[in-house]
């Protein structure tokens, strides 16, 4: 094999690794999103895993909360939002992620109270949406 071909094949496995490392499978990020709502920090798990134009949405509009956030930097100020309007978080809990195509969804349970409304459970169904290896959209059903 001729200087020129080892190279060439070089090159071809250096950008078959790099573009393994650029852009997470939907099975990655689906794990590591798990593993920060596991800890409750969800602004990390934005920061890193979503999309600049990702989209938010809740199961309905409320007085806290529209039915649909459209962008990073404001669905980080919801989470700061949401993170302000807890007094104790007494417990997370977040299933394996189940994952099809591009598409992830997985179970969150959380038990807090919540200040000036008490003590209350809250469990939803969270399913997101994965392109070009970003969080691209979240849904929450309850």
């Amino acid at each position: 094999m001729g200087t020129h071909q080892q190279n060439a094949r070089r090159q071809a496995r250096f950008l078959r690794q790099s573009a393994q490392i650029i852009a997470m499978t939907t099975q990655q990020i689906a794990d590591k999103l798990v593993a920060y709502c596991r800890k409750g920090d969800w602004e990390n798990a934005q920061k890193e895993l979503y999309a600049d134009n990702a989209v938010s949405v809740e199961p309905e509009a409320s007085p806290a909360f529209e039915k649909e956030t459209n962008g990073l930097p404001a669905i980080l100020a919801k989470g700061k939002k949401f993170d302000d309007m807890v007094d104790t978080m007494h417990s997370i809990k977040v299933s394996d992620p189940i994952v099809a195509g591009n598409s992830f969804a997985c179970v969150l349970d959380m038990d807090a109270t919540m200040k000036g409304r008490g003590r209350m459970p809250m469990k939803e169904l969270c399913v997101y949406t994965v392109q070009d290896g970003k969080v691209i959209r979240e849904e929450f059903i309850m």
